[in-house]
């Protein structure tokens, strides 16, 4: 069983917010003028040549889709859903073609940004949204001399007509975005556009202003904002440190809220980010485009600071090349939970360069059924209870939203000479079963070895006595529940030991044990790992623990350590790299 939907009221609301972006896309061209670039930020988004060849071959990949093309203009395609047809108008492809930066991709893209104003300049289609026309702009900006290099100059003039026209358009609507990330694209894109373009210098100090309040309003003291998302994190980061370097270079200086926000968050960051570099992948977010954390970090010039205690709600170990990250909070709050899991306990763990025990993932791109599934309790590497989900997923006005999640969520660290141990509980299952889970795990120092327990728990008088009432419901036939560990598609699993353990072999070379104790059944099973980019979910396997409570308490041990010949260390290249080098 995975979270529960119930049915969607009306969607009047939204339909009515797009009609008005729409008036004031068609409003915002009266008058809106801008006739040359009087500075211009620094490019600062990383593209992927492999992307971008891909576009100029006519192979277009959005939203979990792929549409092949060739010699066909990106906007002559039917959208398959709204999603393709977002990424389309953020105009992100623009630094895929900018990396690969020959003159078939500049004529390319060149084209596709005339064709989109033509067809859609006057305040048509589904880019006139605020966040979406931030982050347009700022790509738009970024690779103006691309764009321009060869161009007649009426074309030229209509280029920054529309460039005006949008930054127009954000001045009047970039308050109507959500808060959060679109917010922030909305504002950091009429910044940019204000401090670059002839005619527009008017909403620079507004949109610096506010920036430095959605700062002091969304970014906590400990560096993180309340969706509990890091690769949104990662993404506000980008648009705060772009935004800071551009005022700069315009020769004007970041507000205190502005550079304040920004050294709370890198340490967060920092903690968040696994052994490989990658970020842990939990509600809602991936790892982060290749190269965006470190450029961002780098950009920063934060200095490295040690976080202590729970970052955004999440606990992190680490010993030798071993990181462990850990969901130790309750999930964010019913209004920022659109894209909220509900994976309180689950962990995640990588060696090295090489991720082992992973969650399923973001299924969003994948469509409804995969968004939800991927959001429930049993695709993370946690405990649940008979299949059912610690919060449950509710459609309301503006989309499926997690409710009846934990309402006590403990969190304890302690280390020592020997390694580090956390202990956790969280009470989502006492309402219904009386039970608590409670997760220990211990990492040794030299990250060699992991060991867990994991109980349900009637822990008080009342407690137990909704746990006999759901016994005597199910006629004592216990309460069962299962301990996922979902792996790595590049995790090769195998029983081992006269099937009492599973080896799990890494493409690194590494050898990891698992091995539960005898009071659970243990098996291998399919699994899938949901990850941005691909056409599909990729097919992995999970290791499931299964039992049943027959009495006040069950607990379940386990432990994952590297075989005894394995070394500490280990070349590990990635495959593209190391065919790179030879």
């Amino acid at each position: 069983m995975g979270i529960e939907a119930k049915v969607a009221p009306s969607l009047g609301m939204e339909r009515n917010i797009t009609f008005m972006d729409k008036v004031h896309a068609r409003l915002s061209a009266m008058g809106a003028q801008a006739t040359g670039f009087v500075s211009q930020p620094e490019p600062r988004t990383i593209g992927s040549f492999a992307k971008g060849k891909q576009l100029a071959a006519g192979n277009f990949q959005f939203g979990g889709h792929l549409v092949q093309a060739e010699g066909r203009s990106l906007w002559e395609i039917t959208p398959p859903d709204a999603m393709y047809e977002a990424e389309l108008n953020g105009f992100t492809w623009l630094d895929d073609l900018a990396a690969v930066g020959d003159r078939a991709s500049r004529l390319m893209a060149q084209a596709w940004v005339n064709e989109w104003i033509d067809r859609f300049g006057r305040g048509r289609g589904l880019g006139w949204s605020p966040d979406l026309t931030g982050r347009r702009l700022i790509r738009w900006i970024n690779h103006a001399l691309f764009l321009m290099n060869g161009q007649t100059p009426e074309t030229n003039d209509i280029y920054y007509k529309s460039l005006a026209h949008q930054t127009a358009y954000l001045g009047r609507r970039w308050s109507v975005a959500s808060r959060g990330l679109p917010r922030f694209e909305a504002l950091t894109g009429l910044l940019y556009s204000s401090l670059s373009l002839s005619g527009m210098e008017r909403f620079a100090t507004p949109s610096t202003n506010a920036l430095a309040r959605e700062c002091a309003d969304q970014i906590d003291a400990e560096g993180g904002i309340p969706t509990r998302n890091p690769e949104e994190l990662l993404e506000v980061f980008t648009l705060l440190t772009w935004a800071a370097a551009a005022l700069r270079e315009a020769g004007r200086t970041p507000l205190p809220a502005h550079l304040d926000a920004i050294e709370r968050i890198a340490p967060t960051l920092r903690a968040l980010r696994h052994a490989d570099g990658g970020l842990a992948r939990f509600h809602g977010g991936g790892r982060g485009l290749e190269g965006r954390l470190d450029h961002a970090l780098a950009y920063s010039g934060v200095k490295a600071a040690q976080s202590r205690g729970l970052v955004m709600g999440y606990a992190r170990m680490s010993g030798g090349r071993t990181s462990v990250v850990m969901d130790a909070s309750a999930p964010p709050a019913r209004n920022v939970s659109r894209t909220a899991h509900a994976s309180t306990l689950a962990f995640e763990l990588t060696s090295g360069r090489r991720a082992l025990i992973v969650n399923c993932g973001s299924g969003a791109p994948f469509g409804a059924e995969w968004r939800r599934a991927g959001r429930a309790t049993p695709s993370h590497s946690t405990l649940s209870i008979d299949g059912v989900s610690s919060a449950k997923l509710t459609a309301q006005l503006h989309g499926e939203f997690l409710t009846s999640g934990p309402l006590k969520v403990t969190e304890q660290r302690t280390v020592s000479e020997s390694g580090h141990e956390i202990i956790t509980s969280h009470d989502s299952y006492c309402a219904e079963y009386g039970l608590t889970h409670v997760r220990k795990m211990d990492l040794s120092l030299d990250g060699r070895r992991v060991t867990g327990e994991d109980t349900l728990a009637a822990l008080s008088d009342p407690d137990r006595v909704r746990f006999e009432a759901h016994m005597n419901k199910v006629s004592l036939q216990g309460v069962p529940y299962s301990i996922r560990f979902h792996l790595h598609p590049e995790v090769d699993a195998s029983l081992d030991m006269g099937g009492t353990a599973i080896s799990l072999a890494l493409k690194s070379g590494e050898i990891w044990v698992f091995k539960p104790s005898f009071s659970a059944k243990m098996t291998i099973e399919p699994s899938v790992y949901l990850e941005k980019g691909r056409l599909k979910p990729r097919a992995s396997k999970q290791i499931v623990l299964s039992a049943r409570v027959m009495e006040y308490a069950s607990q379940v041990s386990w432990s994952l350590a590297k075989a005894q010949d394995t070394p500490s260390y280990l070349r590990d290249v990635d495959e593209d790299l190391e065919l790179a080098l030879n």
